[in-house]
């Protein structure tokens, strides 16, 4: 463990490639069987563009340099995941997903590769083919959770289930292939507990990291009409932070925590404001931990009464 009292994404990186390393977010232009009609369409009620991401009309190319030379200003001399982040990274077929993938993988200093998708887009002859990938790079899938608890994930459109993520992360997971898992807190209706038991359910899959966000309404979304016609509670900061101290416990302390806290697009941010202090937030959380003798895994493995 580091100097934070969790397992970090940068000291990860540090230990496996011995040097700096940063993601390059990218948008290949992938939609979501969740918006194309295959499932349903306007997506997950809190769905809206990705910030701090490259721009999906120009190519991958020269997104790549943008967003290299943008984030090698802080980091000069730092390695390379490329992390495809937009949309459903593997609704396509192998052919395509090969024709996209593959050159990213010849950019000088990419060190892996990054894939968000869904449960649903993971079809064996796409998982054989990241299997192969997985032998050539330092491969990641990501798998948008957001909540151990069926009727959350009903109420947020989904329209995946928990036994879904738990078949798929069997099937990578068979192929040595690494999982990092999105969860959100403060969901409607959903308790202190409930976001406790999700991050333990999450620990309970054996997988290699979690992306912890806070939830928050931005302008576009479904979830913001909801908001603008019934102000349902949002977590505080403090409350925010009770909670993610309270994951961190009951996570395995070998899951590496890839992120902690949101990042929305201040532009579009209608609520909670105080997201926007990222650094603050993030300082706070040590803070705590420190303050009261919280470590990652402290409570790991422990019954639930």
């Amino acid at each position: 463990m580091n100097e934070k009292r969790y397992n970090t994404l940068n000291e990860f990186y540090r230990n496996m490639f011995n040097s700096k390393v940063f993601k390059v977010s990218l948008d290949a232009g992938f939609t979501c069987p969740n918006k194309d009609g295959k499932l349903g369409t306007g997506g997950c009620i809190f769905c809206t563009t990705t910030p701090f991401i490259g721009d999906k009309r120009k190519e991958l190319s020269v997104q790549f340099e943008e967003v290299k030379t943008m984030l090698h200003r802080k980091w000069p001399d730092a390695k390379y995941v490329v992390y495809l982040e937009a949309g459903s990274n593997t609704y396509a077929d192998v052919s395509t997903l090969k024709r996209i993938y593959e050159p990213l993988l010849e950019y000088e200093n990419v060190v892996g590769l990054n894939i968000g998708t869904r449960p649903d887009c993971l079809d064996d002859d796409i998982i054989e083919y990241l299997e192969d990938l997985n032998k050539r790079t330092y491969l990641t899938v990501e798998l948008g959770l957001q909540s151990a608890h069926d009727r959350t994930l009903q109420f947020l459109n989904r329209r995946h289930t928990r036994r879904d993520i738990v078949e798929t992360v069997e099937k990578l997971k068979r192929r040595k292939i690494e999982v990092v898992i999105h969860i959100i807190n403060g969901l409607p209706n959903e308790t202190k507990d409930d976001m406790v038991e999700t991050a333990r359910f999450v620990s309970s899959l054996g997988v290699a990291g979690i992306k912890i966000h806070m939830l928050y309404i931005e302008k576009g979304s479904k979830l913001a009409a909801i908001y603008e016609k019934q102000k349902f509670p949002l977590l505080t900061k403090e409350e925010y932070i009770e909670i993610v101290a309270r994951q961190l416990q009951v996570l395995s302390p070998n899951i590496v925590i890839h992120r902690i806290t949101g990042d929305p697009d201040r532009d579009k941010l209608i609520a909670p404001t105080w997201l926007i202090k990222k650094f603050v937030v993030l300082n706070d959380i040590d803070k705590y931990l420190k303050l009261h003798d919280i470590r990652q895994g402290d409570s790991y493995g422990h019954s639930t009464g």
